[in-house]
């Protein structure tokens, strides 16, 4: 009774909070844009026709390029940390777990700002690169598609971190002990040992940055300004400012087609990794 209660409730709420809102931005995706009540009954696939337009496409592939940078750099900063993680006492293992999972505590909006104090012109990474006379006069930083790369990466770190660690973990040392006996050099041993078997980790750790870094749009609008639009901005800048809720919808479930393909990726590596004894 108690088992089929709790399942009740969980349905309940996935189809009140996520199904149905979710197919009503699909059903609005196809419908008109009307001045005065926002949307209008008129089927129509002129949104999603609209995507194709130059301007549009730009801002995908510039997101899709940016997402790519953010997840590429969390990946090089985060498997070399996940695997000495892996391989400390586990006294040491927890509390740096603690560390990497404290940041969750403060708001990441707060976070944000404090990157954005930062790096203004008179901030303190300007102000230590001139005190250290690396530079002459102050860097113009923020506003940048670096600054908006330095925020994701800086946010979505720990995202990365825990798959990867989380696949180190279970990883058998035996074959690594194997790989040197054999005569394999540590860059033999990583590139042929380690990371594949770490691949579910990273395919995993790279859709949590790579979805997320599309979707944000808070830290394109304080890092970036005007100069960077992403996809997670054009969505929230027709539904909010161009008031263009069809086109909003049609970008959304285009952004959500996106996921399910990377997800469904996902789900095929890590079965061809069952497959194969790799987890």
């Amino acid at each position: 009774m108690f088992k089929r209660l709790i399942i009740g409730v969980s349905l309940f709420w996935l189809t009140l909070f996520i199904f149905f809102p979710n197919l009503l931005v699909l059903i609005v995706s196809f419908l008109s844009r009307d001045n005065e009540s926002l949307v209008t009954a008129h089927p129509t696939f002129e949104n999603y026709l609209n995507i194709l337009d130059p301007i549009y496409l730009k801002v995908l592939i510039s997101s899709c390029s940016l997402a790519f940078i953010t997840t590429l750099l969390t990946l090089i900063i985060a498997f070399p940390f996940a695997l000495i993680l892996s391989r400390l006492p586990i006294k040491l293992r927890n509390l740096s777990l603690l560390l990497i999972i404290i940041p969750f505590w403060t708001s990441a909006l707060v976070r944000t700002y404090c990157i954005k104090i930062i790096l203004t012109t008179n901030g303190l990474l300007n102000q230590l690169l001139m005190k250290l006379s690396i530079i002459s006069e102050p860097l113009d930083l923020l506003y940048t598609n670096g600054a908006v790369v330095m925020g994701l990466v800086y946010t979505l770190l720990p995202f990365m971190i825990l798959p990867l660690y989380a696949a180190m973990e279970k990883l058998d040392i035996r074959f690594i002990e194997a790989a040197r006996d054999l005569g394999a050099g540590y860059f033999n041993t990583l590139l042929r040992v380690i990371i594949p078997l770490s691949a579910p980790g990273i395919i995993a750790g790279a859709l949590l940055v790579f979805l997320p870094a599309l979707g944000l749009f808070y830290i394109p609008d304080i890092l970036g300004g005007s100069k960077t639009l992403m996809l997670g901005n054009l969505i929230k800048n027709q539904f909010l400012d161009a008031r263009n809720w069809p086109f909003g919808s049609a970008l959304s479930v285009v952004l959500t087609i996106i996921m399910g393909l990377l997800l469904a990726l996902n789900y095929k590596t890590v079965r061809t990794a069952a497959k194969k004894g790799i987890i």
